[in-house]
């Protein structure tokens, strides 16, 4: 195995973003060539021209839905070059939470090898800021459902098709500390045994963890919640050497089987870290795992209402954001890991794919069914800068071409430039393009409705209570329309406070045209609805039913007519509800 050498990594990468235009022209013209072959770059009359301009001018600008018809084909087993030039032989799935279910996004070996590049590139600048030695990682990983498409092409989640790789388990070994937990936990077909398992590993290796790591903030968050259900029953495992009977999947004991051991010692340690910490468990992580340097994962975006509680669990541990990406793949990493999440930002990688940005301005569209403007964003006549035309402190919406057949694709999401490292922009998240929230003329994002949750939330303070989880409906069911927010809570709130959080959760969403609404009431007093606890976990249940995998799960902000399931979940689940006197 070849040793791997970040400095040799970091200086690589400072070329390239210094001649950041040159690398995307080069890398454009190197998809096109790859897949020039292809039908759909065939009908667009290109004719092997692989120039910025050309392209731009033949091939239009598309969502997920306009190539949904041709990934179909794949999918179903046409092997002729529809998208790319070589066939596509593995199907990535989306997470699903956005739209109610995965969609399905072309992967191949080229992803694969962006996806090393990114992971090389990240873990050189971390690694220079946080030196990890020979221990070991709590890699709170997991599979998912993997099948076999109408084609026979195999799919599953993007990160499952990644971790079973072995270009990338070659590449984790040389970089960072092998991982705690044996192959078949990480793939077991049962969730929750492999986190039991996960957690029983870690705590075997409890010395020797040097880092804990997930692909998003939430489900080392949720790792850490059960670990406080099931810390007892964990230490009866070590204390004895058996295993205990929740887990029932044969591949996963038989691989526990050659790490557990009698080994009473370890078993009253654990037991007396934890029960200086059972009364709040602040510090967690660095009692439990004392030479722990960092935690890392994905932490911005829908992943930022998380850390609150993730800090409590970490103490001092750092909480390192990882890279910029997608299911539809990689598209810049984070090279100043010190940064706290909420302030990450990611330089783009100028040959992993060809980037473009959109623009965004405000314009006013008229409904014609319902007599109403709204505001929505658009691109500034539809016509994207390229990567090194960006400005400062402009917002755009990303658009990617792929080495997987994805061509001049809106991947959905608003990001800012914060400046240029080189001559590479270095991007931070915003939040998905869509508005989340709109009923007449309001605009409110997911950003927006996570500011409103967090402000409402002080008011549970005083009663020691915290958010579980949220999430937000547009209820239009009668007129006039209203938002509604969900909250699990993690116990019982009184009348008043939770009717001071409703009406604060009204107030905080400071969009005027939101206020102005409900000033003349063509926007109804907002509504918060209280859910029983464990509503959130039925919401995931659900995901993984689908075939998605905890590693890759992200609440929905919103749910609607497409989310008809989880809606009728949170339906079914609603204990209280509170209607805002706000603007009376």
């Amino acid at each position: 195995m070849e040793e791997f050498n970040g400095l040799k990594v970091i200086e690589e990468f400072e070329a390239m973003t210094k001649d950041a235009e040159r690398i995307q022209s080069e890398t454009l013209v190197m998809i096109l060539k790859e897949n020039g072959s292809a039908e759909y770059l065939q009908s667009l009359g290109l004719n092997g021209r692989s120039d910025p301009e050309s392209y731009k001018a033949r091939v239009p600008l598309v969502s997920h839905k306009d190539l949904e018809p041709h990934i179909r084909r794949i999918a179903d087993g046409d092997s002729s070059p529809i998208l790319t030039g070589n066939p596509i032989t593995t199907i990535s799935l989306s997470s699903g939470t956005t739209q109610g279910k995965p969609k399905f996004v072309p992967f191949n070996n080229k992803l694969m090898e962006t996806t090393v590049q990114v992971y090389k590139t990240s873990f050189a600048f971390r690694n220079r800021e946080f030196p990890i030695g020979k221990g070991k990682a709590l890699q709170l990983i997991y599979s998912s459902k993997q099948f076999k498409t109408k084609g026979g092409l195999a799919a599953g989640t993007v990160t499952t098709n990644v971790f079973s790789s072995p270009q990338y388990k070659t590449t984790m070994k040389a970089i960072q500390s092998a991982s705690c937990s044996p192959d078949e936990v990480t793939f077991g077909p049962d969730f929750h045994q492999s986190l039991y398992c996960h957690l029983l590993c870690g705590l075997i290796f409890c010395d020797e963890i040097q880092l804990i790591s997930s692909t998003f903030a939430h489900s080392i968050l949720l790792a850490f919640e059960t670990f406080e259900r099931v810390w007892e029953e964990l230490c009866s495992d070590i204390r004895n050497g058996v295993l205990s009977d929740r887990i029932t999947v044969p591949t996963i004991r038989t691989a526990m089987s050659k790490l557990l051991r009698p080994n009473p010692e370890l078993a009253d340690l654990v037991y007396e870290r934890c029960m200086g910490l059972s009364t709040n468990w602040c510090g967690l992580i660095p009692e439990i795992f004392p030479n722990v340097k960092y935690i890392y994962g994905i932490m911005t975006g829908s992943m930022e209402p998380y850390l609150k509680k993730l800090r409590h669990y970490a103490g001092e541990v750092p909480l390192l954001s990882a890279d910029y990406g997608a299911s539809e793949g990689w598209i810049a990493v984070n090279v100043n890991p010190r940064l706290p999440p909420e302030l990450a930002t990611f330089v783009v990688l100028p040959n992993i794919g060809y980037f473009e940005f959109l623009p965004l301005i405000e314009k006013c569209t008229k409904d014609k069914e319902q007599d109403k403007t709204e505001p929505t964003f658009h691109g500034i006549d539809s016509k994207p800068v390229g990567l090194t035309e960006v400005k400062v402190g402009e917002e755009y919406e990303m658009v990617v071409t792929n080495f997987a057949g994805l061509y001049r694709y809106r991947l959905g999401d608003v990001v800012k430039v914060m400046g240029f490292y080189n001559s590479s922009p270095e991007l931070k998240f915003v939040c998905r393009s869509n508005l989340l929230l709109n009923i007449n003329i309001d605009k409110n994002t997911e950003k927006d409705l996570q500011l409103a949750v967090e402000e409402a939330a002080k008011h549970l303070a005083e009663e020691k209570l915290e958010v579980v989880d949220y999430t937000s409906l547009v209820e239009l069911s009668m007129g006039p329309g209203h938002y509604v927010i969900f909250w699990e809570l993690n116990g019982e709130g009184s009348e008043a406070v939770l009717s001071e959080c409703c009406n604060c959760l009204d107030k905080s969403f400071a969009d005027a045209g939101y206020v102005t609404s409900r000033k003349v009431n063509t926007i109804g007093a907002l509504e918060l609805r209280i859910l029983r606890r464990g509503t959130f976990q039925k919401v995931l249940e659900h995901f993984l039913a689908l075939g998605g995998a905890v590693s890759q799960f992200k609440t929905p902000r919103c749910v609607g007519p497409a989310n008809n399931v989880v809606l009728q979940i949170l339906s079914n689940n609603v204990v209280k509800s509170y209607f805002s006197t706000a603007f009376q």
